[in-house]
């Protein structure tokens, strides 16, 4: 088991395998030592997580949702790392699109839940830049899709 496994362990989080990829897309590209993980939709192993923000749910729930999107990305990150997940050297950017109301501004407490699980998990490492935007739909109905760039080794 990698460090950054048995530190996920400790959070009681075990990563799946790399879910595919829905459409005509690949999940991860990797460019040098560059890793750019397609976005993940907020799913775990019960399903699918949807719903509005500022209309049937609530930001925390939001935020519990962004943060399976998280655990995702870091599953197509172990893919690329060829199942050694510690080659990965730092998360370099998350973009975060929240499915909201046209009224709803809380779009950057949403997106924390990954950010704040890429820091409790990584560290200094899982700090980074970020977009948190607002999106009318997203798909198969599900509150929350975060897309990432990580830097490997």
């Amino acid at each position: 088991m990698s460090a950054i496994e048995a530190k996920l362990a400790e959070l009681g989080v075990t990563l799946s395998e790399a879910p595919a990829p829905a459409a005509n897309y690949v999940p991860y590209v990797v460019v040098g030592d560059i890793v750019y993980v397609s976005g993940q939709i907020s799913m775990d192993a019960d399903g699918l997580i949807k719903g509005r923000l500022g209309y049937n749910m609530e930001t925390a729930v939001g935020a519990k949702a962004a943060k399976t999107c998280a655990i995702n990305l870091l599953s197509q990150v172990k893919a690329a790392c060829g199942g050694d997940l510690d080659r990965l050297v730092r998360v370099i950017k998350l973009t975060g699109f929240v499915n909201s109301t046209a009224d709803f501004t809380e779009q950057p407490m949403v997106i924390n839940g990954a950010s704040d699980f890429m820091v409790e998990a990584l560290g200094d490492a899982g700090r980074h830049s970020r977009s948190a935007v607002s999106a009318a739909a997203l798909p198969l109905g599900v509150a929350v899709e975060i897309e990432g760039i990580f830097q490997i080794k």
